[in-house]
């Protein structure tokens, strides 16, 4: 398969590494959506760029007729104008705020979990996210998605990063120096605390998930996201 990489930092890297190691060819790599760029060679596009590129890159492929995977958070205000651009193009995509097989087992567990404790209003919930210095956005897309889904079982009616308000799920954003990724949710009441949590040991997990993603979306026609890969919930 031929994958043009759409933002060639550190998960650009990590994911031409493991292309290559499954026997992949990179046939472009770009770092920034002014460049002018051609995808006649490319099979899959994948995108983790900066999150003010995204969207022009994500349409670039679209429009050449590229199947795109983006994994690129920051710029979700706009996925519903891309996902209608994709529609009107008749495209593919996939988006996922993570591309980690734990990470979505971890979704779906989170699910079940907001679900058994939507009936008890003696507990609190908050979200903690840790990751390294060099992540541009707080709080993480994965940390939106496990909010989410809480609220959606819950009364709350929003997430915050600030001090909590009538109805608003904390999430605490951290950044810490050489920290791949860390997301904890806490129920606390008055007696107990109830606790799940996903600790990543390296991107490689997120960088895999993602060629695994390139290699399921090609050929396919419109919109996906990582439980269609991995056939899960």
């Amino acid at each position: 398969m031929k994958i043009a990489l759409l933002g060639y930092g550190r998960m650009g890297k990590s994911i031409e590494a493991i292309a290559i190691q499954r026997h992949h060819n990179i046939v472009l790599k770009i770092s920034d959506a002014n460049s002018n760029y051609d995808f006649s060679d490319a099979d899959v596009a994948i995108d983790f760029s900066i999150p003010s590129a995204a969207v022009t890159n994500i349409k670039k492929a679209i429009d050449a007729g590229i199947p795109v995977v983006s994994g690129t958070t920051g710029w979700l205000d706009q996925y519903s104008e891309v996902i209608e651009y994709c529609k009107k193009k008749d495209g593919t995509f996939l988006y996922a705020s993570n591309f980690s097989l734990g990470v979505n087992l971890f979704f779906e567990l989170n699910k079940k979990l907001s679900t058994l404790m939507s009936g008890f209003s003696e507990y609190t919930t908050e979200i903690e996210e840790i990751h390294h210095t060099q992540k541009l956005d707080a709080p993480s897309g994965t940390a939106i998605t496990l909010a989410e889904q809480i609220i959606e079982q819950s009364d709350y009616k929003n997430w915050t990063l600030d001090e909590p308000k009538d109805s608003e799920l904390l999430i605490e954003a951290k950044r810490i120096e050489g920290v791949p990724g860390t997301h904890e949710i806490t129920y606390n009441s008055e007696i107990d605390a109830i606790s799940i949590k996903h600790k990543a040991h390296s991107r490689q997990g997120f960088a895999m998930g993602a060629v695994i993603a390139a290699e399921w979306i090609k050929d396919k026609k419109g919109i996906f996201n990582m439980k269609d890969v991995l056939n899960i919930g």
